[in-house]
């Protein structure tokens, strides 16, 4: 089926989960005017009933079929495993052309449930690369998207009319988007996104048990603990569904940390300062290189 072309001007958005970067993505279609009408739907009332009060949306239910009745581009902005299962429900449900986006942490999992979608609709994976520690509605903010890479993963029979939609979407918010097969961005986000959760995480119950003997530790804790923990205070369900469909991908970068951090180890121990020296003086070159896109840097 050809798909109509259709200007973002021009559609209905109907916004499925009003979390920080649901909400945020209503709040700069709202306050922008960029489409012709915004719903948010809502797991809560008092969710609904805030967003609609607070003008991030035109119209806000909690009645999934009320809110996707036609739309002409979905968008799902849950965790990982429930855009899996609403995808299924969402299928039958929808009108023929509708645009379905996700704005999931993962892909491959759920770009193998789009795959499953009916012929008629045009689902494409989605990744805002934007966030922050907190959650929830009252996180929520407009610009959010403000220069972040916004990864796209089109399924075979996408089309070049809902992938031009999907980019235009995320332009006039701000996003860059950048074209990745689901594989080569659950390869990649594992390294930069997922296993710092972890390592944070670890970071936090380290110091944790630092504290156990002496309670002042946390005291004392300023800005590099600050920094290389802020990540561990994510919500914890959200981690979970990330970590949970792209296990094999944090795997392997936690296999590689581990090597890193052995040798590091190693060379401590044996008291190797020369060689120690070499390893941290590489470490911070790179890191000096690197420069968000935010601020101009290589997309890659």
């Amino acid at each position: 089926m050809t798909m109509r072309p259709k200007r973002l001007a021009d559609c209905r958005v109907t916004v499925i989960g009003l979390g920080l970067m649901g909400a945020s993505l209503c709040m700069d279609l709202v306050q922008r005017r960029l489409c012709r009408e915004v719903r948010g739907v809502a797991r809560r009332v008092d969710t609904a009933l805030r967003a609609f009060f607070a003008h991030a949306v035109d119209q806000a239910t909690t009645d999934l079929d009320t809110g996707i009745t036609g739309a002409d581009l979905v968008v799902l902005a849950t965790p990982v495993r429930t855009i899996v299962a609403l995808l299924e429900e969402l299928g039958p449900k929808l009108w023929p052309g509708t645009v379905i986006l996700d704005m999931g942490s993962t892909k491959q999992a759920i770009c193998q449930a789009m795959e499953r979608m009916p012929a008629g609709l045009q689902p494409i994976g989605s990744h805002p690369m934007a966030g922050k520690e907190r959650s929830g509605f009252t996180a929520a903010e407009p610009g959010l998207y403000q220069g972040a890479p916004w990864i796209l993963s089109p399924l075979e029979r996408t089309t070049p009319q809902a992938l031009a939609l999907a980019q235009e979407l995320v332009e006039a918010v701000g996003g860059r988007p950048m074209v990745l097969d689901p594989e080569r961005h659950d390869r990649m986000v594992a390294a930069i996104s997922h296993l710092p959760f972890l390592l944070a995480s670890s970071l936090v119950h380290t110091v944790a048990d630092a504290a156990v003997s002496d309670p002042q530790v946390w005291t004392l804790a300023a800005g590099g603990f600050r920094d290389t923990s802020r990540v561990a205070a994510s919500d914890t369900q959200m981690f979970l569904d990330i970590l949970m469909t792209n296990r094999e991908a944090v795997l392997d970068q936690l296999d590689t940390f581990q090597r890193h951090l052995q040798e590091l180890q190693r060379l401590l121990a044996a008291g190797d300062e020369a060689s120690l020296h070499t390893k941290l003086a590489r470490s911070q070159a790179l890191r000096a290189r690197w420069r968000p896109m935010s601020e101009g840097g290589d997309p890659g």
